[in-house]
């Protein structure tokens, strides 16, 4: 979903991240500078609480990344780093105002 609430549904493969799967999709809001080497915080993105738990946790240069990017709330991730499991199927992000 989008900050300004438009919704973009798509489908998504087992093994890809967010990033690749809304780069692939040229969904807007996720910018992907570094190309999902988890150097910038340009894929920031809100997941939806129910999901968080079933992630893996932030690891410690997700975390440094996420210094650097726009509103970090609780639920901030970077896209590149969440990958398409089953356990997320129907995950649901938003992405922020802006990135950056």
């Amino acid at each position: 979903m989008s900050a300004d609430g438009e919704k973009i549904e798509t489908e998504a493969e087992d093994g890809f991240t967010v990033m690749e799967v809304a780069m692939k999709n040229n969904i807007p809001g996720i910018e992907a500078d570094c190309g999902g080497a988890c150097a910038c915080a340009t894929c920031h993105i809100y997941v939806q609480e129910e999901f968080m738990s079933v992630l893996p946790p932030k690891q410690e240069a997700e975390e440094d990344m996420l210094d650097f990017a726009f509103d970090v709330r609780p639920n901030s991730r970077l896209s590149c780093q969440v990958k398409i499991t089953p356990s997320v199927d129907g995950l649901i992000v938003t992405t922020p105002a802006k990135q950056y």
